[in-house]
């Protein structure tokens, strides 16, 4: 069974409440890091990360050191922080690691100790590999791990929504990328199986399309430049560019949420999903948060009476879940003498009602 993130955030506090290690198998660039540092950040606790594919089984034990004729061994910087202080010890990589160092991490998550260091009781452990139940996941060459391994975990196959991807963007990613994942999200990333050396869009690759793009200046709408396209090939991926940069040289064509709630504009060739895309920006905005003035809902009105019922439900649901009285004013309202709420009726029941 796989879980997106929102899931994913929601049920982690009652598997860490019993301080269980942690585990997330998913495909690479999803966001499984974030989520660490984000979910580390809500229970208000440092991370200290390592990645378990690096560490030989000095990284892991430390030093020896001798007192007489014992030998102990000098705790590495980043498990003595975390015997001495309460942190998220997130190992990234296990699978990669060599068996020495994997079975040191057993020990760590079955006893809570290694070499005889002692975690402190509130540090947590997380943990985070590539593949699992996902496709694609024969094409990583990584370790297997067994079920006694398995075990000391409670596991987590990642598979992130697109909507968890937008949420977590909005306001960390230019709104030319979001905007165009809303209306293109089978671009987001790949998730067939891949062929051998060639480029893939990822959710890590956008944002460092994003950041590369952003800090050039590049991101103009309705402006490709022949570097956009460049760039872009070589994050995302031929087939991902060609769309985004159509999308760019063609952003001012593309109708905005003002558009439709202060001008009143209808798009005109619009298909299902570019509805729905357009209903996302709404929700996404913020604008059905507080109460509309009188035009925008005159505007939201028309516009969902313009629309098919699909979306329209979309835009509904979208409504009532921002602000109630909303959805209130809106279902009272009237476009060219029918009211909404007797499109409503309709789309329901499948019966015209004609109250003109």
């Amino acid at each position: 069974m796989t879980v997106d993130f929102k899931t994913l955030l929601s049920i982690l506090p009652h598997v860490t409440s019993a301080n269980h290690p942690v585990l997330f198998r998913g495909r690479h660039g999803i966001g499984k890091s974030s989520v660490v540092y984000q979910f580390a950040d809500s229970v208000g606790l440092p991370v200290v990360e390592r990645r378990a594919s690096q560490m030989t089984e000095g990284d892991l034990l430390g030093l020896p050191k001798t007192d007489g004729n014992v030998t102990t061994f000098c705790a590495p910087d980043w498990l003595d922080r975390a015997c001495n202080e309460a942190v998220l010890l997130f190992l990234d990589e296990v699978d990669r690691a060599t068996l020495e160092v994997r079975q040191g991490i057993f020990e760590l998550c079955d006893s809570r100790k290694l070499a005889g260091n002692v975690l402190h009781p509130e540090t947590l452990i997380f943990a985070a590999v590539n593949g699992g139940t996902h496709a694609g996941a024969a094409s990583y060459q990584v370790g297997e791990m067994d079920p006694a391994e398995l075990d000391r975990y409670t596991t987590f196959d990642v598979e992130p929504s697109v909507d968890d991807w937008i949420t977590w963007a909005s306001g960390n990613v230019d709104t030319l990328i979001v905007d165009f994942i809303r209306g293109e999200p089978a671009h987001l990333e790949h998730n067939d199986d891949p062929e051998p050396n060639k480029v893939y869009p990822s959710r890590r690759s956008w944002v460092r399309l994003n950041e590369t793009l952003t800090a050039a200046g590049l991101l103009t709408p309705g402006e490709v430049r022949p570097e956009v396209y460049s760039l872009s090939a070589a994050y995302i991926g031929f087939e991902a560019a060609v769309a985004f940069n159509d999308f760019v040289r063609n952003f001012e064509k593309v109708v905005s949420v003002a558009d439709v709630l202060d001008k009143g504009v209808l798009p005109k060739d619009f298909d299902l999903n570019d509805h729905c895309a357009l209903i996302d920006k709404i929700a996404a905005s913020g604008r059905l948060d507080d109460a509309l003035k009188a035009k925008a809902t005159e505007n939201l009105a028309r516009y969902f009476m313009d629309i098919p019922s699909e979306p329209a439900m979309k835009l509904w649901s979208a409504i009532g879940a921002a602000n109630s009285d909303n959805a209130i004013a809106l279902h009272g309202s009237t476009v060219d003498g029918k009211s909404v709420g007797a499109y409503l009726v309709e789309i329901l029941t499948g019966e015209e009602i004609n109250n003109k």
